[in-house]
């Protein structure tokens, strides 16, 4: 209890001053409320095709439904950090909290009408801005209550119990999607409320900055993450020949550019500041996540939803074919965690992406198989490259820091991290599409359709992705309607011929992220010192 004086057995610096923040109390507050954020990566992957089927989504609809969360978050984070500095960690956490399960509710009370799609982008994305005003509120608030000679334990306990969370997403989704798909939004209400009250509870200092914000870097990088993506994405619908396409993803990564320029030139604090990367260590840390968070948020929806449409696997069961992802990861990230104490984060960065690009590519290969027998120990298998990797490259980032505080370089690697996934998203649902429509049209011209008419319907199949009987499209009588039901095995094929294409490109993006592992100069950070084969990262 806070205030209480010290016994026997108990450190005196472990008691906080009468009248201060309950540190325990806190860190639950805290980990209550990112909890939140980290579940809500991959809980709607599971339910996508519920959502898709009662509310009338295109596959790129349902896919901006996922990945507006994404990009939120990631053009946001930043600023959500700045803002916690300007005006107090405790008053933006709650304020985060609130905007977030407001938004889920609004999420699970979406209309099924013709502004469903639109409804439902929306509010997924003021979810986004609500983690992103939240996290690094959170991340603050543990910080600032604990004595440095405890806040690596309690940071360790921070991260290890939310980001654990990630795992029970699948799970949760598949339980509450037996019921209503609905219920994995509202699910966040009670989370958030006992989060507010031990917030509350908790006594926190809400300690404010007086601070120039960098709103023009703050514009600059969301305009620049939202283009880019907009453009990847709808590259399926607009075409890859589409100038529309191209301007977007052009102006995208040029804002980006600017965006960097204008960083390094800020006259006060920037919103991000970028000196931190001329540490070789730190620029491979991120390289190395970059590449990786291509692959791993992105896995679950696609995974997920070909686990329902190829496989005909329930919610459940497809919740269960994640979970062995998980067993994977988990067990490989308490070894990546080891090796990294022992010999730095180069080893682990090197032995995730080496495992994890043979996993996602052995996956790939039995996709058409149409059996999980024959897949879930490549299951497994990327799963444990994803864990080796992923712990050490963000905990050896973090230990680069020059001088921007452990905040603000946990917001640089966040940051990439959910741009790296809403990229990934991006592609390989274009990439999904595409292949779809090229393996489905062939399909129906071999069972008799005319090319025009089978390409169109073929377009209708990838768009209505969820269709688990095999694709949906045209019902009742008529040529397209019986070619579809005659060919319903094999567009289940198809479209686990489209998925090995898009695990394939996660096997590349690995390959890349081992090639960026090479460039870390294995140096290793104890204390003040930095270790290992030259200390200026040479």
């Amino acid at each position: 209890m806070s205030g209480t004086p010290p016994g026997p057995g108990r450190p005196p610096e472990t008691v906080p001053l009468p009248g201060g923040p309950d540190q325990s109390l806190a860190l639950a507050a805290m980990m209550f409320a990112v909890s939140m954020t980290f579940i809500d990566q991959t809980i709607v992957a599971i339910a996508a095709p519920e959502i898709t089927d009662e509310l009338d989504l295109s596959s790129s609809g349902i896919r901006w439904v996922v990945n507006a969360y994404l990009l939120a978050l990631a053009a946001c984070f930043a600023l959500g950090g700045r803002l916690a500095d300007l005006f107090g960690h405790r008053r933006i956490m709650l304020i985060g909290t609130v905007v977030f399960v407001v938004s889920s509710v609004l999420c699970g009370c979406v209309p099924a009408d013709g502004f469903a799609q639109t409804w439902m982008i929306v509010f997924r994305a003021t979810q986004g801005i609500g983690a992103a005003l939240m996290f690094p509120a959170a991340l603050a608030v543990v910080v600032a209550v604990f004595p440095v000679e405890r806040r690596g334990r309690a940071l360790a306990l921070f991260f290890g119990v939310a980001g654990g969370l990630t795992a029970l997403g699948p799970l949760l989704g598949g339980w509450l999607t037996a019921w209503t798909w609905r219920a994995i939004f509202w699910v966040n209400v009670p989370i958030a409320v006992i989060a507010i009250v031990l917030t509350l509870l908790a006594r926190i200092p809400n300690v404010v900055r007086r601070e120039r914000l960098d709103i023009p870097g703050a514009a600059l990088v969301a305009a620049g993450m939202a283009l880019s993506v907009l453009g990847l994405q709808q590259a399926a619908q607009w075409g890859w020949g589409s100038a529309a396409t191209w301007l977007c993803v052009a102006a995208g990564f040029a804002t980006l550019v600017v965006f960097g320029w204008y960083e390094l030139r800020f006259p006060g604090r920037p919103l991000i500041d970028l000196r931190v990367f001329r540490d070789r260590a730190f620029l491979a840390d991120n390289a190395v996540l970059f590449f990786a968070m291509l692959a791993f948020v992105p896995m679950f929806f696609f995974a997920s939803v070909y686990a329902q449409v190829s496989l005909g696997k329930s919610p459940n069961e497809a919740a269960l074919y994640l979970l062995y992802f998980f067993v994977g990861f988990v067990v490989a990230s308490q070894l990546g965690g080891r090796l990294l104490d022992k010999r730095g984060a180069r080893p682990a960065l090197l032995l995730g992406s080496a495992v994890g690009a043979a996993g996602f590519a052995l996956w790939a290969a039995r996709m058409t198989d149409l059996s999980f027998a024959e897949q879930w120990p490549y299951v497994v298998l990327s799963g444990a490259g994803i864990g080796f990797l992923l712990a050490p490259a963000s905990t050896d980032a973090v230990n680069r820091a020059i001088d921007a505080s452990y905040g603000e370089v946990t917001g640089i690697t966040q940051t990439v991290r959910n741009y790296a996934a809403a990229l990934g998203l991006a592609v390989f649902g274009t990439v999904l599409s595409h292949v779809t429509v090229s393996r489905v049209t062939g399909t129906l011209r071999s069972g008799g359709l005319p090319p025009d008419l089978a390409h169109d319907t073929a377009e209708q199949v990838a768009q209505s992705v969820a269709g688990r009987s095999g694709g949906s499209g045209p019902t009742g009588p008529g040529p397209v309607a019986t070619a579809l039901r005659d060919a319903r095995a094999a567009i289940r094929t198809d479209f686990a011929e489209a998925n090995q294409w898009v695990f394939y490109g996660m096997a590349a993006a690995l390959a890349l992220a081992f090639l960026c592992a090479l460039a870390h100069p294995g140096t290793r950070v104890t204390g003040t010192r930095v270790t290992g084969r030259g200390k200026d990262g040479t």
